[in-house]
Order: C-alpha cells, then sequence, then structure tokens
C-alpha cells in the first residue's frame, strides 16, 4: 500500500471553523463544556461526522461517537479523540487537535477506499477540562467506572446547574446504551502543553504515560484582629505563615527531583485592607511519574507545612481533594507510534505528559498510547497556545499511520478492488 498522507490544508480549515466557535478578542477559545458555544460546535461536529458517512452516537455522558465499520463488524474497535470543549480563555489546539485530526484521519480512509479490518471510532469526550464541572476528565472517568454517574449528573458549576441539566440544556443527555464498549487500542493526538519537544528540536513525542498528582487544600487558621491597634508580637496572622508554605512548597521541587507544585488558589478572609487575615486557604497540585516519590512529597510537605504553623502559632490543615496514580500506556501501542515516526523520518523522544488527559482513563479499558506534537514556548490553556502547522501535519500523519498499522488496513487488491 502506498504512503498515505492527509490533507493539511482540509485539516487546517477544520481547526479554522472549530476556532470561530467560542472565539475570544486576543485569538483563543472561550467554550466551556455544555454551554451554548460547546453545542454549537458539537452540532457542527456531527455534521462532519455524517459528511464522513460515520454512524453517530451520543451516551448517557453527552460523549459523541463517530464510527466507521471495519470488515470485522464484531471486532474490537480502534477508537481515537480527544475534547472539543476548552479552558476560559483558553487555546484553540488543546483537545481540539485530536479530535479534528481523527476526523481528518478517516477522511484519508474514504478518500483512498481503504478498507480496516478493526472498526475504527472517533469520540469527543465531555468535560474533560474541568473548567465548568470538578474534577476535570468526568465522562472518560465514567466510562471507565472511576465516578459513577450519579457523582457525575450531580457535579454543579458555579451557577448551582448540574452536569444532568446542562446536558439536558444543550440537548445532548444521550444512553448508556452507546457508550463504547468493546474497544482494542485508543490513540489520543494531542499538543505537549510544554516546552520539551522544542526544546529538544524533536517533532513527535511518543507518550509513556501520564504523571499521577494530587489535588490538595490547605488550610491555616489565626486570629481576625484590627489592625491599628493590634501589635506584631501579639498578631496570629493567617497570611504570613500561609505565604512561607507556599515559598517552601516551591522549594519541594529542588529536593525531590522531577516533581512539579503549583499553588493556584488563594483565598484570604476577611480580605480587608484593615484587618489581620485570620483564616487562608490555599490549594495544590503535585505531581510525579513515581507514585512512591509523589506520596513522599506529599507526606514531607505536610511536615514542612505543620512546622511553619506550629513556629506562628497557628492551626493547619490539610486535605487531598482528588488524586490520580501514574497510569504506564500500552507497550505495543508506543512500539507503533515509534515505527510510525521513523516509517516518515520525523524525529521523535518517549516523555511522560505531566497534564491529565482522557487516554488516562482510557488506558484501563483499552490499550492506549498518545502522541505528542510541539507547543511553541510551551504555553497552553491560554490565548497564546500556539503549535505549527507543520507540526499539527506531521502529528496528524503520524496518527494516520499508527491507525493503518492497529485496525489492520487493507489495499484495494487485498478487498478484491
Amino acid at each position: 500500500m502506498d504512503q498515505l498522507k492527509i490533507s493539511r490544508k482540509r485539516l487546517l480549515e477544520t481547526i479554522a471553523v472549530s476556532a470561530a466557535i467560542g472565539a475570544t478578542a486576543n485569538g483563543g477559545l472561550h467554550r466551556l463544556a455544555l454551554t451554548e458555544e460547546d453545542r454549537k460546535m458539537r452540532e457542527q461536529f456531527i455534521t462532519w461526522l455524517k459528511e464522513a458517512n460515520l454512524e453517530v452516537r451520543i451516551d448517557d455522558f453527552g460523549n459523541i461517537y463517530g464510527r466507521r465499520e471495519g470488515r470485522n463488524a464484531d471486532g474490537p474497535a480502534i477508537a481515537l479523540g480527544s475534547h472539543l470543549d476548552t479552558q476560559p480563555c483558553g487555546g484553540k489546539y488543546d483537545g481540539v487537535l485530536g479530535v479534528l485530526a481523527a476526523l481528518e484521519v478517516v477522511r484519508v480512509l474514504n478518500d483512498n477506499q481503504i478498507e480496516t479490518e478493526l472498526p475504527i471510532e472517533i469520540i469527543n469526550f465531555t468535560n474533560e477540562e474541568g473548567a465548568r464541572f470538578t474534577p476535570p476528565m468526568l465522562a472518560s472517568g465514567g466510562l471507565a467506572n472511576e465516578f459513577t454517574k450519579d457523582y457525575i449528573y450531580s457535579r454543579k458549576d458555579e451557577n448551582g446547574i448540574t452536569f444532568k441539566e446542562a446536558l439536558e440544556n444543550i440537548g445532548f443527555l444521550g444512553e448508556e446504551k452507546n457508550r463504547i464498549r468493546h474497544v482494542k487500542h485508543f490513540i489520543e493526538l494531542h499538543i505537549e502543553q510544554g516546552p520539551i519537544l522544542e526544546k529538544e528540536n524533536k517533532t513527535i513525542g511518543i507518550v509513556k504515560g501520564i504523571q499521577g498528582n494530587n489535588w490538595v487544600t490547605v488550610k491555616v487558621i489565626g486570629q481576625t484582629n484590627h489592625a491599628g491597634p493590634t501589635p506584631m508580637e501579639h498578631r496570629k496572622d493567617a497570611l504570613v505563615p500561609a505565604a512561607k508554605m507556599i515559598i517552601k512548597i516551591n522549594e519541594l521541587t529542588k529536593e525531590i527531583d522531577g516533581l512539579k507544585t503549583t499553588v493556584g488558589k488563594v483565598y484570604v478572609k476577611p480580605n480587608v485592607t484593615n484587618v489581620i487575615p485570620g483564616e487562608v486557604e490555599f490549594s495544590v497540585d503535585i505531581r510525579h511519574e513515581d507514585n512512591e516519590l509523589r506520596m513522599y512529597a506529599l507526606e514531607r510537605m505536610k511536615e514542612q507545612l505543620s512546622t511553619i504553623a506550629l513556629l506562628h502559632d497557628v492551626e493547619m490543615d490539610m486535605t487531598t481533594d482528588w488524586h490520580s496514580d501514574t497510569v504506564e500506556f500500552s507497550p505495543a501501542v508506543i512500539q507503533s507510534i515509534k515505527n510510525a515516526a521513523d516509517k516518515l523520518n520525523y524525529s521523535s523522544m518517549e516523555l511522560f505528559s505531566g497534564p491529565g488527559h482522557d487516554a488516562k482513563y482510557m488506558a484501563s479499558i483499552a490499550e492506549t498510547g498518545m502522541i505528542f506534537i510541539p507547543s511553541i514556548n510551551g504555553i497552553s490553556h491560554n490565548e497564546e497556545e500556539l503549535s505549527l502547522d507543520s507540526d499539527i501535519e506531521k502529528g496528524a500523519n503520524v496518527l494516520l499511520q499508527v491507525v493503518l498499522d492497529l485496525a489492520k488496513a487493507l489495499s484495494k487488491k487485498q478487498i478484491g478492488a
């Protein structure tokens, strides 16, 4: 079979249509899960799926599937996809690329009348970002039984709207029988969202797995008092030790190689200019590819924060809100991605993913792998997010070759054409 290539022009035009739905003034996207913007994008996506002669269905989590049958109609599917929802004022490639490149792969198969032994399914997962409903990756987690349906349906946004209500509001509450069940492989193409590929001058990232992570809430309780008459030595200012804790959390990354820590949210009470803060609450995101080292880091952090609290005569409470262990991807899929990159003469390297992705949960129900392409300056979840057209084309070509391999593509000669 001659080496097939995707249509760069068609793929970029498809991405451009997506980029206009929920577009921001600064060139990004604001398309939160199950909003009106998401509804418009979903309807456009379904139009494309139908134009590609795919069988469309929607499950009870709002996941959208487009199925292309294979010769073995009862065989396990090769699933491809990602998500079309974005962060507030996010980029136009994160998630979107994986869904629309999968669509382009199917279009190429159709153009060339290529039949595959196994069926192919494209998936758009609901609420991967977790920007509207937390935690992230709710719908793929539901497929993997990481979250119960009741738990997912009960998640509320900041306006008190539940996940189920939002699905109903935009007309995308499907049926449980439509969930993907019989799947052999899952492959997700994604921008790296980090600087490693660009720094190493590599075109393709062969993802070995996804780092484990914990979300922790730290609460520091001191004593609220008037800023004027209260002497410094009599204060129980919760903000001062909290600030020292945040610095210590950052310094912990120098102690444990490969550790990543982020304090993303800080709440100060009562948050008044002339009142000594009596309570501070902040979030910590902590990640490492080694589960044991990550848990050690959590214990070390708790020890250090407790010491700071004791020295400042304040109380400190630390609770884990969410955690997810490291996931390692399928060696067979990793090898297929490597073979594809080598076949196309694209430079590549193996790496772990720092962010979580739907592939994390799909790995529990299918042999899974991910393909990364470079992100300029490592920027993502930002309107300035950018991946070069040439890298998008190459990533999609690798995805195409992996699908031809894993779905067992048949030449016209093999199928008697």
